[in-house]
Order: C-alpha cells, then structure tokens, then sequence
C-alpha cells in the first residue's frame, strides 16, 4: 500500500553499461539477471567481440601464449548461458616468422579445456608474414561434462617466403567429454612453437554469433 507505481512514475535511466539488474521469470520463478545477458534472448546473430590493438609478440617462447589481444564485448558465457543449436564464427588475422622444419600448434580452449585444436603444424619459412586462422563452432548438447558437447572445425593458412604459395591446415575437433555449460566459459586462443626464433602476433580478431 502506498508503494504501487505505473513504470512511467518510475525515475528514468540513462545510458546502460550492462551491469543493470532485471526481472525474469524462470519456471514460475522470479529472478534477476545483468542487462547485458540479454544478448543472448534478443537476436541469434550478433557481434560478440572485436579485437581493438594487436595481441602481444608472442616470441622466444615455446610454451603456450594467448593469440587474443584487448578489444570490445565480451570472450565469456556465463553459466547454463549457452543454448542446444548456438553457433559462434571466431577469425584471427596476423604476422607470422616461421623456420622450415619448427612446429607450431594452437589450441582454443575454455578453462583450459580444449574446444578445437590444429594440431602440430610442420613450418615452412615465412618471414614476417600474413596468416589467417577461422573456426566454426556448434553447440550440439548442452549440460555438465560428459553430457554437453560442442564440434570445431576450421583452418590454418599461412604465406610462405616461395612467392605465391600458401601452407596451411584443415582440422575438426568433437568435445563431448569436458565442455561444460552449467559453468561459465570464457574463450582463449594460444599458439605454441618448439623454437624460441620463431614469433607470431594477431591483429585483427573477431568473434560472431550466428544462430
């Protein structure tokens, strides 16, 4: 009594950063949510991240370093966030020096989890180079590890210092046995090489929804 008010008396809010608290009704229950997890209701194709500066050198290391440099939105989905048939479009673009005969492998993970990987990649020579990595991803069954699952697929391509030749990969990855959507994900791209001379470095990411 005394406490019931239309919307419109209510005091206007301004600009949203995505942190605004909100009702929702989940199985006859109410609960609140962020402003910004309704991105996940209100369309099912939509720009997610976008990489804003170039990642860090990644040189004089063999061991595994993150591709992804700073930039807009968001790498995360929270927890039970995901949906059975979402579908995400990720593509990095770069530099690259590569020795005939080293190694490269990139993993994409999710606490640590290996969502998709190219497996060890035999280099050939390319001196300060272009490369471009694109991956698929399809979220077959949501759940806890060994119920949930998600597909990968994608490629690898890089130039080599032979003029007009490319070398790259092709690769496809199934984890149905420690993806987990009860928790929340949040999506890293690493490379790893078995020569400390060779560097590599992305400059443009971008990661999409598409269904």
């Amino acid at each position: 009594m005394g406490y019931d008010k239309r919307i419109s008396e209510l005091p206007q809010a301004g600009s949203l950063d995505g942190t605004e608290l909100l009702a929702v009704v989940q199985s006859g229950v109410t609960k609140y949510t962020q402003a910004n997890n309704l991105n996940y209701i209100t369309s099912n194709n939509y720009g997610l991240f976008n990489q804003t500066g170039s990642s860090v050198l990644i040189t004089g290391s063999i061991v595994q370093e993150n591709l992804i440099g700073g930039g807009v939105g968001t790498l995360s989905v929270p927890a039970n966030g995901f949906k059975q048939g979402d579908a995400f479009h990720a593509i990095l673009t770069g530099i690259g020096t590569f020795h005939n005969g080293d190694s490269l492998d990139i993993r994409v993970k999710s606490n640590d989890v290996i969502l998709a990987e190219t497996g060890t990649l035999t280099l050939a020579n390319a001196s300060n180079r272009r490369w471009k990595l694109e991956i698929f991803f399809s979220v077959n069954q949501i759940g806890q590890a060994g119920t949930a699952e998600i597909v990968s697929a994608g490629t690898f391509m890089y130039s080599e210092d032979q003029a007009g030749k490319f070398n790259g990969t092709n690769f496809s990855f199934i984890n149905s046995s420690s993806f987990d959507t009860t928790i929340d994900n949040t999506l890293v791209i690493t490379s790893q090489f078995d020569d400390v001379n060779c560097l590599i470095q992305s400059k443009i990411f971008t990661l999409n929804k598409t269904f």
